[in-house]
């Protein structure tokens, strides 16, 4: 019988043992003194973990997996030094389940073809095979499809873990035969505490250096990790080397280590899109130092400044419109400016941009007028332009009305005409409702005389 329908021809080849099939996968490492600080204090018990109480606490969503109880195949979201790799070493080791950790990254149909090998090898024998797949969101689709016979069947026990978010990096079908799991980022207390556990622990931390931990010190160890226990301790760890035997880690120690902060930014990941929106929320919410300090988030983290500056530009349209007409003029100029000089030089006008556009006042009447009209459009999509407004180039278009009735504006002292300009389908439409924010305000009174005059 041949494969499934979408399943891999997985078997050993010809003359190849099961685990010549596997030698690709990775166990789960094993803990050595040259390791660095942060995977020798990676836990060894579900006790251990911090921050996530919501998961593996004694209420927590995972917590009867993890005393032994079924485990069903899950996808751990949460931004890196979570804990993510920890909670699904400790789930395989809670169901005495053969661990195979593989990066989607790197992995390709061998290294699944080995692992699927090497879990029928196992089952026979009654062992469980869990598959630990980091950075799942880097698999097509292909792939993914391919691993659904063999997490249906519970030949593997999937745990996947993804900085992005699922519902967008990961197809429906794998979505529906697995559980999703958010890990937050880990709390300033939990770091803290991280950081007592590394400088006491004699075996595995560095505590057999007694070393102490200025107060300030710790404050940017914890501040300038971003919510992640690896940077964090690696950052320590560095702090420790410039550091005496039971000396104290000063603040400037730890500064040097954290020479460049770790600002987390994926140009085309999911929280790439977040900083977006704050950023643009913050402005269209009339907040200037939210939408600086959102800014410059994008900028230090490495963001191409076009990104931005097209940004500004379309909100000075969408949500500033006529209410103050200079906004577009200056998100444009913003927009040339990046061209011109680059950056670093380039921060500024941006920020006086994001500045002017978030204290300008708001108006979105020129987005609901264009999506009123694209409506109508849409809708009926061949309305014939009105007689009056086509021009009468020959005597047979003045034989067929063209042109009849039009007046010329500037005939009129005041310039305004008594007759419409829609298709006579569309009938008195109204899409433009102007505000009473800034300048508009006065464009709201022009057009209620432009409208009198009209049904006069």
């Amino acid at each position: 019988m041949g494969p499934m329908d979408g399943e891999l021809p997985l078997e050993p080849g010809p003359g190849q043992a099961p685990a010549e099939a596997a030698r690709a996968t990775s166990p789960s490492p094993t803990t050595t003194e040259s390791a660095p600080l942060a995977a020798r204090l990676r836990p060894q018990q579900w006790q251990e973990v911090l921050g996530q109480d919501e998961l593996v606490g004694s209420e927590g969503a995972l917590k009867a997996a993890l005393d032994g109880g079924p485990l069903p195949s899950v996808v751990l979201v949460g931004p890196p030094g979570s804990g993510k790799t920890t909670i699904a070493q400790l789930l395989a080791a809670s169901q005495s389940a053969h661990l195979i950790s593989l990066s989607a990254v790197s992995a390709g149909v061998g290294e699944i073809r080995a692992a699927v090998a090497e879990a029928r090898t196992r089952q026979r024998v009654g062992q469980r095979t869990v598959l630990f797949l980091d950075e799942i969101h880097h698999f097509s689709r292909t792939q993914q499809d391919a691993l659904l016979p063999y997490v249906e069947s519970g030949l593997l026990t999937l745990i996947g873990a993804t900085t992005e978010n699922p519902s967008f990096q990961l197809t429906g079908a794998l979505l529906s035969r697995v559980q999703v799991f958010e890990l937050a980022p880990l709390t300033r207390e939990a770091l803290s505490d991280l950081l007592d556990r590394a400088l006491s622990d004699e075996q595995l931390g560095l505590g057999a250096r007694h070393l102490r931990l200025d107060d300030r010190a710790r404050q940017v160890l914890v501040a300038r990790s971003g919510g992640d226990a690896r940077t964090m301790l690696n950052a320590l760890e560095q702090a420790a080397i410039a550091t005496s035997d039971g000396a104290l880690v000063e603040e400037a120690a730890a500064v040097r280590a954290l020479s460049s902060p770790v600002l987390r930014h994926d140009r085309a990941g999911d929280f790439h899109y977040q900083l977006l929106s704050a950023f643009i929320k913050s402005m269209r919410g009339s907040d200037p130092d939210a939408s600086v300090y959102w800014l410059a988030r994008l900028l230090e983290a490495g963001e191409d400044p076009t990104v931005p500056a097209r940004r500004m530009v379309i909100l000075a349209s969408e949500d500033v419109g006529l209410a103050e007409p200079r906004a577009l003029e200056l998100a444009v100029a913003a927009h040339a400016a990046v061209r011109v000089v680059g950056m670093p030089e380039c921060r500024l006008p941006l920020a006086e941009a994001a500045i002017f556009l978030a204290l300008a006042p708001k108006s979105n009447s020129v987005y609901a007028a264009y999506g009123a009209a694209a409506e109508d459009v849409r809708s009926q999509l061949h309305l014939p332009v009105p007689l009056h407004l086509r021009n009468a180039v020959t005597g047979r278009d003045r034989q067929k009305g063209y042109g009849e009735g039009y007046q010329y504006a500037h005939d009129d002292p005041s310039a305004l005409v008594s007759h419409g300009h829609l298709p006579q389908e569309l009938g008195g439409r109204q899409y433009y409702r102007p505000s009473a924010h800034g300048k508009e305000g006065a464009l709201g009174e022009r057009l209620q005389e432009i409208r009198r005059r009209r049904e006069s």
